[in-house]
């Protein structure tokens, strides 16, 4: 059975061109960068082109790319580390309610420290009001944290607006951009944002690498301590195929963006369309109109999306459930919630995200596939037929 993989924003393949790039790096080429010899001499360049590569796509110096594991590591050097090199100056952060873990876990842990934090709602489609985020700024604010899209629903947020209050009100401004690097155009000038976070797993690189933009400028302490590389903000022998890799990751966005977001936003619409028209008491969790071109994110009333993940992955269909019962929690996604749906909706949702090698006719196949297996759990569902019987 051929698979379709419908969960791009879980990870990606990792692209032939970026494992080609990568490999001279395991073999052949495979000094450590901050050696003085040739061999370190070498791999120091070729880190030091992949930083150009990164710093280039997102309108950054490449004084400005410090290279981490990933998109956690990023997420926390930013906010923990504005944290603690700005005590002095006040001790509250800004985030809100539908921000991956990541941040989400990060400002929890500064708040037992005796940092203030500040959670803001979001509206039905996922969107903070910049106006409320406005005037939760306080004299002692220091940060604030929003992504730039969110990683289930796709929300995308009014990250340039943010970036204006901001500035501003000189407070520092962070965005999680994992789900968007490589995916939409991002210049960190135009957005406004101080700090951001990327990861190389999600656009076609390897996994256990990432980098984070701080502007130069930018008060913030490092997290690890040692050798002092990365200008000191990250110390530890760098993971030089890792880096190689998303530098030729990046590349290949760069030269292929304009195309995939229209190739993947006709395919976003038409699976969004499709099941909407195919199954009823269904709804779509987002807005359409600033939204990531490849999520579809659908909520099925009666059903659990535990049950319809199992019984795609059982006809070769890899998608993932808007629960996060999967992973061993039996709370339904924090995101789904925040938009206001009720427990029963939020844990009967999917989430399906395509990618660089999805084609139409994989899109077709979900379309027919996903009404019969709703058809088949609703049929066992005594909530489907309480309802069918008012």
């Amino acid at each position: 059975m051929k698979r379709i993989y419908l969960d791009y924003a879980a990870t990606t393949p990792v692209h032939p061109d970026v494992v080609k790039a990568m490999r001279p790096f395991f073999t052949r080429t495979y000094g450590n960068p901050s050696s003085i010899h040739a061999c370190g001499q070498e791999a120091k360049e070729a880190v030091e082109a992949a930083r150009g590569e990164v710093a280039g796509f997102i309108g950054a110096g490449s004084e400005e790319i410090a290279f981490t594991s990933g998109g956690t590591e990023a997420d926390n050097l930013a906010i923990k580390g504005v944290a603690y090199a700005n005590r002095k100056k006040g001790n509250h952060i800004i985030t809100c309610a539908i921000e991956h873990h990541a941040v989400l876990e990060t400002c929890k842990f500064l708040e037992e420290t005796g940092v203030a934090v500040t959670c803001l709602p979001v509206d039905g489609e996922g969107r903070v009001d910049p106006d409320t985020l406005k005037k939760a700024i306080t004299p002692k604010t220091i940060l604030i944290s929003i992504m730039h899209a969110n990683n289930e629903i796709g929300t995308i947020q009014p990250i340039a607006e943010i970036g204006k209050i901001a500035r501003a009100a000189g407070v520092y401004f962070h965005t999680d951009a994992v789900q968007t690097t490589g995916h939409l155009r991002g210049d960190v000038n135009e957005l406004g944002v101080d700090l951001l976070a990327m990861s190389a797993h999600k656009l076609y690189g390897p996994k256990g690498v990432g980098a984070l933009y701080i502007r130069k400028g930018t008060r913030i302490a490092p997290l690890l301590h040692g050798g002092g590389q990365e200008s000191g903000m990250r110390s530890s022998t760098h993971n030089v195929p890792g880096i190689v890799g998303l530098g030729e990751a990046v590349r290949i966005a760069r030269r292929e963006i304009t195309e995939e977001i229209q190739r993947l936003t006709f395919l976003r619409d038409k699976l969004i369309k499709g099941i909407l028209q195919r199954i009823d008491d269904c709804r779509l969790n987002g807005p359409l109109a600033f939204r990531l071109p490849n999520n579809a994110n659908i909520s099925i009333s009666y059903v659990e999306g535990e049950s319809m993940c199992l019984n795609l992955d059982l006809a070769g269909i890899c998608a993932s459930t808007g629960s996060a019962c999967s992973s061993g929690s039996l709370e339904p996604s924090h995101v789904l919630r925040a938009l206001g749906l009720p427990a029963d909706l939020a844990h009967g949702s999917l989430r399906f995200t395509m990618g660089k090698w999805t084609t139409e006719a994989e899109i077709d196949r979900v379309l027919e596939v996903l009404p019969r297996i709703v058809s088949k759990l609703r049929a066992v569902s005594p909530l489907y037929h309480t309802r069918k019987q008012r």
